[in-house]
């Protein structure tokens, strides 16, 4: 399992211990994907890494018992249990008190240093940040107090979670406090620890039934300085809008009555699974009115295809309308599932305006080969285009194993 706090400030970058910088493309950092698995990155180097730090500023930490400890257990596991085990043996070695061996560890972060030390920025502090969940429910101030420092450094968005949940009033008085932060980190915290379902997490269950909380958190942010925060801001909202759609676009609605510079950016970002839905709400908050067009011409070559190949999609957009139209131009596949029922996904094409009686020829290719997310059955798929949220018309194509 992949995890999303590799991440990183503006255009979502981060710079791992590696020492490689990599773009995030639909949660999975492209470089990291063709190089290696996320887990592989947790291996003999980092462990022996974090060891010697540790040691340099707490002499009496074992780092060969630390290292012995890990190291025969590592390769058996996934990512996630990897940081756990780290974590685990970790707190074996550090004083017996939580709140010592915290100041140890704060100890070892040592100053903010985000161009010379690489390794405090990238995976190094996963298990530390995970030390302080596991550990720390009990120590509310001085956890708090840690997540702080790491989240400039690293993240702290899922160890914030369980404090959200076992200490839901305090936790949320640090963040609005947090809200107002120096450290576009720190401010990024507060919405993307609060996310209801931050993939890869546990839910926070009182926040999907109720999002108020969160959305006065992200009321303080909304016209924050730094697109990293609002980027944050966005997927929050377009999280929430999973469970309560209407709500969502009755906040922007009135945060866009408001006005601001930003507030554009992010009501098209976090009404993003909305307007893939055909939400009329979404579409209508955005500008996309009910079009008037007629969809001609449209082909899928080849008509049957083998697994492993792509399709080319051509179809043609004709204005029937005496004034531009602006438009939000999606395709739809219904792929086939196992029990041999259709199922659809949403992909987009394009946001355009069209003028009055203009033409616009579309065509797109679309890769049907091997992902993590899709397991593919053969049989006869059917493509769709939606423009603003309504299926003008589609055509069917043979998916052959």
């Amino acid at each position: 399992m992949q995890l999303c706090c590799v991440r990183g400030r503006g255009a979502d970058k981060l710079k791992a211990s590696v020492a490689i910088r990599f773009s995030l493309v639909g949660g999975v950092p492209k470089e990291m994907a063709e190089q290696k698995l996320f887990k592989d990155y947790f291996d003999a180097a980092l462990v022996n890494e974090l060891g010697e730090r540790i040691h340099a500023v707490y002499p009496a930490f074992d780092v060969s018992s630390f290292t012995t400890g890990i190291l025969d257990q590592l390769p058996a596991f996934e990512l996630k249990d990897r940081v756990r085990l780290i974590s685990r043996v970790l707190r074996t070695h550090l004083p017996e008190s939580y709140p010592d061996a915290l100041e140890v560890l704060l100890k070892f972060l040592g100053p903010v240093d985000k161009e010379k030390d690489e390794f405090m920025y990238g995976f190094g502090l996963m298990p530390i940040a995970h030390f302080v969940e596991t550990n720390g429910l009990a120590h509310f101030d001085a956890s708090m107090a840690a997540l702080y420092e790491i989240t400039k450094r690293h993240t702290a968005e899922f160890a914030i979670r369980p404090f959200l949940l076992r200490h839901e009033a305090r936790t949320l008085t640090v963040l609005r406090r947090w809200a107002k932060d120096d450290s576009e980190d720190v401010r990024r915290l507060v919405s993307e620890g609060t996310r209801p379902r931050l993939p890869w997490a546990s839910r926070l269950a009182p926040f999907v039934t109720d999002p108020g909380p969160v959305i006065s958190l992200l009321r303080l942010l909304k016209d924050d300085p730094s697109l990293y925060v609002r980027r944050s801001v966005a997927n929050n909202l377009n999280d929430i809008s999973k469970d309560h759609p209407e709500r969502v676009v009755e906040t922007l609605k009135a945060w866009q009555e408001q006005g601001g510079d930003q507030i554009g950016w992010i009501v098209g970002h976090a009404l993003r699974g909305l307007i893939k839905q055909g939400d009329r709400r979404a579409l209508s908050l955005m500008g996309f009115e009910k079009p008037k067009l007629a969809l001609t011409g449209l082909r899928v070559d080849p008509p049957a295809i083998r697994f492993g190949n792509s399709l080319e999609v051509r179809f043609e957009l004709e204005s029937r309308s005496n004034r531009s139209q602006r438009l939000v131009v999606d395709y739809i596949i219904q792929f086939v599932k196992a029990n041999g029922q259709r199922s659809p996904k949403v992909f987009k094409l394009s946001t355009r305006t069209l003028k009055a009686q203009e033409k616009a020829k579309i065509q797109k290719r679309h890769a049907i080969k091997p992902i993590t997310t899709r397991r593919y059955y053969a049989g006869t798929h059917r493509l769709e285009i939606q423009v603003n949220g309504e299926v003008l018309g589609g055509t069917d194509f043979e998916l052959v194993m």
